[in-house]
């Protein structure tokens, strides 16, 4: 990720200074602690007015520290052609990102949580459905057998059965081990392809 004045000139350096504004907001989020542009410009030892200009908000900044931001896909670099075996090698990579850096993630999804009933600003990263595209690219060899509504439902099926939210529920609630609630998220997806395979995809909304 990176931001329009970062692109602009002296390329070096400002890689330098957003990677160690970067850095400093992840270790506050690995704390529990929601970093603020400013309290984030005082741990990385850089001007706050620099600071602005990489990350106008604490919404950019949350963004840019998020763990999951920088990987485009979670596919193998020789992936598999079979559906179900795409499928696992990415629920499996996107699971163990999870559990790697669950303290950031579960601030991250408490800070969505508290987002304002009212309020209309940007989505934090947990909003932004990246995982969801990891999902879509994984079952693009079935994308001759759906429509593209069908796969995307299919996606956003399997995304509510996996990451943070499932990791969070399964190990604080159902009383599962980190490996154990690897093992089920990785089941359900393939349960949930499964049942696409037999009897076609989820409902997808209808048509406004």
């Amino acid at each position: 990720m990176s931001t329009p004045y970062q692109d602009a000139g002296r390329a070096g350096q400002k890689r330098r200074t957003f990677e160690a504004l970067v850095a400093a907001a992840r270790e506050a989020v690995a704390a529990g602690e929601a970093p603020t542009v400013d309290g984030t410009a005082a741990a990385a030892g850089i001007a706050r007015s620099t600071a602005y200009r990489y990350f106008p908000g604490q919404r950019e900044l949350l963004a840019a520290a998020h763990p999951e931001t920088a990987r485009a896909s979670l596919l193998p670099p020789e992936p598999p052609e079979d559906p179900a075996a795409r499928l696992d090698a990415v629920v499996l990579e996107f699971t163990r990102l999870i559990v790697a850096t669950e303290g950031q993630q579960r601030t991250m999804l408490r800070l969505s949580l508290e987002r304002g009933p009212g309020e209309q600003a940007a989505p934090l990263p947990l909003r932004q459905g990246r995982a969801i595209a990891w999902i879509e690219e994984a079952l693009q060899p079935l994308r001759d057998s759906f429509p593209e509504a069908g796969l995307r439902a299919l996606a956003v099926a399997i995304r509510s059965a996996i990451g943070i939210e499932s990791l969070v529920w399964l190990t604080d609630i159902g009383g599962l081990s980190r490996e154990e609630a690897v093992a089920s998220m990785r089941w359900s997806a393939q349960a949930l392809l499964a049942r696409t395979l037999a009897s076609g995809p989820p409902p997808t909304p209808a048509a406004s």
